[in-house]
Parts: C-alpha cells; structure tokens; sequence
C-alpha cells in the first residue's frame, strides 16, 4: 500500500496533506475549463464561452489562473501552449460524438488528480459527468457543470444514447458543487424533474457586433435575404424553414450550416441546394465574415427547438432585425415573445411578408436588440462565472 501511495504522489495523483484549496490555499484558485473544442472558438456555443471567459480574465489580469483543455490538432507537431495567457492542454480524442465521453472523464480526471490539478473545474456539457459522483467523493475541486440545455432530448441519438445522457444529466444535478442553466425555461424544468435551482447564466451577444465586417464578395449574396445559422441536426428544423422558403423564388433564404458533416445536412443540401433563391452556404467561422452575412440579412429564422438559449439566436439579437423563432418555451425566454413564431413550414410562410414590412421589423428589430443590450452582456456572463468559481 505504502508502495502505490509513493507512485501516486511520484506521479502528482495523490496527496492526502493537501486541505481544501478554496479554504485555505496561498495563491488565487485555478480553474479548468472542460467539455470544448477548445480557443479561439470555431465550433459552437461552448466554444463561444470559453474564448469570453478567457478574453474577460485577460483584462482583468487573471488569465493565467484558466487552463483550457482542446483536442490534439491534427498534423500540428508543436500546438499552442497558451492563448491570451490562459494555458492549453490537449487530448488525442475529438471533443464531439462517441469520442466526448472519454474526452471529457479523462480531462476531468487529469484535473482532479493530477500533478497541476485545478482548484475548480467549470464542465461544459453532460457527456462526462457520469462520472461526477466519483470525482466528488476523492477530489477537493470544485465542480460546476453547465448542463446544456436537454441535451438527451436531440433527436441524433440513438435510445442507448438518450439513457447514458439522461443519467449523466442526473450525475451533474446531483454531484455538482453548482448547476447553471442559460435559459430559465431548462432552470425551471431542471427545478421540476430535479427539485435543485440552477443558477441561470445566459451567453453574450455583445461581440457579434464587435468584430469587423468583412469582405463577403465572394459569396455572391442576393441584396435582400433572410438569414439562418445552424448546425445541420434534425431539431434545429432547417428542413422546416427551407420547405417554407422553396415555393417562392422571390423569397431568397441564405443558410449557414456544416452541410457535409452529417447525412442530415448532404441529404437536405442535395435537395434543395438546386433551388436558386436557396444560398446553402458551409458554416463560416471567422467573426468579421459573420457579422457582414448578418448585417446584410433583412430577416433572421431561427429553428432550434432544442436546448435553452442558443448562441445563434442571441448573437443576431443586437442587429436590430425582425426574427421568427420556432414556438418553444426556450425560444420564448430567450426573446421575451418579442420574437414572431411558427411551428410549421406554413406558418412559417405566413409570416414572412409582415416581417419584410419597414413598421413590423422597425419596432420589432428594436425590441429585440434592447433585449440583447440588457441581458447578453459578457462582462456581466463572466462576473457570475468568476463568481461562482471564487476568483
């Protein structure tokens, strides 16, 4: 026994000295941010918040405190060690699918355990936290889980997979030293199913608006389009609002999407891509190329139905233009019912010709952009990480 406890501590995975760091530590707390595909962010909402997080602690000094854990670049031999101060560590494991799983229990672990372990650790996302019960019981670190909407729910996965992320669900509501909900519809269902009141934390908008336009000519973009940004995945309806839009050759739709990612997204491609007042466009990454396609839009569709508040959906908010939102309760919160609904392609197509009118996206585009300046700040997003996380 004796022999393990000293290749434990050799290996910096053990130390039954060490008092609890939030108590009682010399130096500020570390923090880890795990479940990610890392920083800069070029991926999703996650991604989103972890690079805010960080650019928020770089101006306050304290980036150094923040380790971002990222899969290993492919045919990279020397990856970044830092970004903007904040230390990078990879794992050869992609951070989406099956992969995440193992991606997120391994980084958790090596946070907990290992030799430079973090003193909380901030978990994006449920794939890993089955394992929380574990981590709760051996580790000190403190351990707040963002729990990403009804991830269980999305129509992607399979039945085995719905019961594995439904009980990982369970692990973080009640392993986890704090919960935080973005959307006070998924605080309220967490409350009901759970009998535990997340903390409820929105994204930003702010930095939508912050980068530079830039030069879009090459897409070759009608001068008048509704916008939609998603990800190919069945729940975010994308084959709702490309029925509603096909019929009319006078009603250009541009839609930014990952196409060739999922069998979803080549088979919805292949069949309306042909339609020329449909701009099927592949998902643009690079802020300045986004704010100049979201800029130009006269209208912004929103499909998602699942999850809480979508990064997609707020970072349109500040532009001041009409949005039609799919009727859910997480769109509803999201926008205050300022935002026009559908729950079908005809409804949908109903109304599209109010939302061109001057008067219905003046007062609506304002009402929306009010909201955004109000409540998706990200000074204000990471003064409550930080605060949880006792920076």
């Amino acid at each position: 026994m004796n022999v393990a406890r000293g290749a434990f501590r050799a290996a910096g995975l053990f130390s039954q000295d060490r008092q609890h760091p939030l108590l009682s530590a010399p130096r500020p707390p570390t923090v880890a941010i795990v479940g990610t595909n890392g920083v800069p962010a070029r991926y999703g909402g996650f991604e989103t918040l972890a690079e805010q997080l960080i650019r928020c602690a770089a101006r306050q000094g304290i980036a150094e405190r923040f380790t971002v854990w990222c899969p290993a670049p492919r045919n990279v031999k020397h990856p970044p060690r830092t970004w903007l101060g904040a230390r990078l560590r990879t794992l050869p494991l992609r951070a989406n699918g099956i992969q995440s799983i193992p991606y997120d229990f391994t980084s958790m672990a090596l946070e907990a355990w290992g030799r430079d372990r973090a003193d909380c650790i901030l978990v994006l996302g449920t794939s890993g936290t089955a394992a929380l019960p574990l981590l709760r019981r051996t580790s000190r670190a403190r351990l707040i889980v963002n729990i990403d909407g009804r991830e269980w729910g999305r129509e992607k996965w399979g039945n085995a997979a719905r019961r594995f992320l439904r009980w990982s669900e369970v692990s973080a509501v009640r392993n986890a030293h704090e919960v935080i909900a973005d959307n006070v519809a998924i605080a309220q269902e967490i409350e009901t199913r759970y009998g535990r009141t997340p903390h409820v934390i929105a994204y930003g908008a702010d930095h939508a608006l912050d980068a530079t336009p830039a030069d879009i000519s090459d897409l070759a973009l009608p001068d008048s389009y509704a916008l939609a940004i998603a990800r190919a995945e069945p729940e975010n309806n994308l084959e709702m609002i490309l029925e509603a839009f096909a019929p009319y050759p006078d009603r250009p739709l541009v839609v930014v999407s990952n196409w060739q990612d999922t069998p979803h997204g080549r088979a919805l491609k292949a069949r309306y891509g042909p339609a020329p007042q449909l701009f099927l466009l592949d998902a643009q990454h690079e802020a300045g190329r986004l704010r100049a396609i979201r800029e130009r839009a006269n209208v912004y569709v929103h499909g998602h139905s699942a999850g809480g508040t979508n990064p997609s959906l707020v970072e349109m908010m500040p532009f001041g233009r009409p949005i039609a939102v799919f009727d859910c309760a997480y769109n509803r919160a999201t926008t205050e019912n300022q935002a026009a609904t559908f729950d079908d392609a005809q409804s949908l197509a109903r109304l599209l010709p109010d939302l061109w009118r001057p008067q219905t996206a003046t007062a609506m585009g304002a009402a929306l952009a009010e909201i955004a300046a109000r409540r998706y700040r990200w000074d204000e997003v990471a003064a409550a990480y930080f605060d949880l996380m006792g920076l």
